[in-house]
C-alpha cells in the first residue's frame, strides 16, 4: 500500500506543475484515479492548492477540473464528481476572489462552469447563481482598475465581513481599506499570455475535429448549415446571372458569330 503522505505530495506537485497542455492535466487526473481510495485527501489537495497558489496556477487547476471530472465519469467513479459539486462555491471563491486579485480568472471560471453544466456535472440553477456572483466581482474589479483608493481612515477589514452570503466567503473589496489587490509579476503575466495563446490554438484546432463514424462529417456540415430562405434564392439567382454574363464575355468571336447565325 502506498504511503498516503507521499501520494499527497506527488499529487500536490503535479497540480503545481499544471500548464496549458492537456498532457499535464491527464497525468494528474490519472494519478488521482489510480489512488481513488484516498479520494478525500486528494480532493483536499486540490482545494488547498487553489487557495495557496498564485492566480495563474489557480486558473490551470480550474481548467484541470474539467478534464478530471471527464475522466472520473468515464471511469465510472462518481465520488470525485460529487465532492466537486459539493465544494464548487469554495473553488470559485479561490479562483476568482472578490477582492479584485482574481479579475483575470473570471472568464476562466465562467468557461469551465459552462462546460461542466453542458456535461451535466453541475445543475443549471447552481451555475446561474454563481454567475450572478461573478457579475458583481467582474464589475467590482473594473471599478478597482479605474479608481485609486483613498488613504485608510481607520476602518479594519473585519468591519466589512457583516452578514455575507455563503457563496461569498471572502470580504468584498472596499476603497476605504486603502490597499489595492496584489498585482501579478511580469513573469506571471508573460506565462499567462503564453498559456492562453496555447489554449486558444488548441481550441481552434478542435473546431475542425470530426468524431469518427460513417457520414459524421456530412452530418456536422448539415447541422451547421442554416435553413434555405428567400435571401438564399435571390443570391443564387444573382450569382447565376453574373455567371452567365461572364460566360458570354469570355466567348470567342467565332462562337459569338455562330450564336448570332452569321458566318
Amino acid at each position: 500500500m502506498a504511503d498516503p503522505f507521499e501520494v499527497r505530495m506527488r499529487f500536490t506537485n503535479q497540480l503545481r506543475q499544471l500548464n496549458a497542455s492537456v498532457t499535464s492535466a491527464q497525468k494528474a487526473a490519472q494519478y488521482a484515479l489510480k489512488y481513488r481510495d484516498m479520494d478525500e485527501d486528494l480532493h483536499s489537495c486540490i482545494l488547498e492548492q487553489l487557495e495557496r497558489s498564485n492566480m495563474n496556477t489557480r486558473a490551470n487547476i480550474m481548467y484541470f477540473i474539467e478534464h478530471f471530472l471527464d475522466m472520473a465519469n468515464k471511469e465510472g467513479y462518481a465520488d470525485y464528481v460529487r465532492m466537486m459539486q459539493r465544494d464548487i462555491i469554495r473553488v470559485v471563491d479561490a479562483v476568482a476572489p472578490d477582492d479584485g486579485s482574481g479579475a483575470a480568472n473570471v472568464k476562466v471560471v465562467r468557461k469551465v462552469l459552462q462546460a461542466l453544466q453542458s456535461k451535466s456535472f453541475l445543475e443549471a440553477q447552481a451555475v446561474t447563481q454563481i454567475e450572478e456572483v461573478l457579475k458583481d466581482r467582474d464589475a467590482s474589479s473594473q471599478d478597482i482598475a479605474m479608481s485609486s483608493p483613498p488613504p485608510a481612515d481607520g476602518d479594519s477589514a473585519s468591519d466589512n465581513l457583516g452578514d455575507m452570503p455563503p457563496s461569498r466567503t471572502l470580504p468584498p473589496y472596499s476603497s476605504k481599506r486603502g490597499n489595492a489587490p496584489p498585482k501579478l509579476e511580469k513573469k506571471q503575466i508573460e506565462q499567462r499570455i503564453e498559456e492562453d495563446r496555447e489554449r486558444h490554438k488548441r481550441q481552434r484546432e478542435n473546431i475542425w475535429a470530426v468524431p469518427p463514424g460513417e457520414d459524421t462529417e456530412m452530418q456536422k456540415l448539415w447541422e451547421e448549415t442554416s435553413d434555405l430562405g428567400e435571401d438564399d434564392h435571390r443570391m443564387g439567382e444573382e450569382e447565376w446571372a453574373e455567371w452567365k454574363a461572364e460566360d458570354e464575355a469570355r466567348r470567342c468571336p467565332h462562337r459569338k458569330e455562330e450564336a448570332s447565325g452569321t458566318h
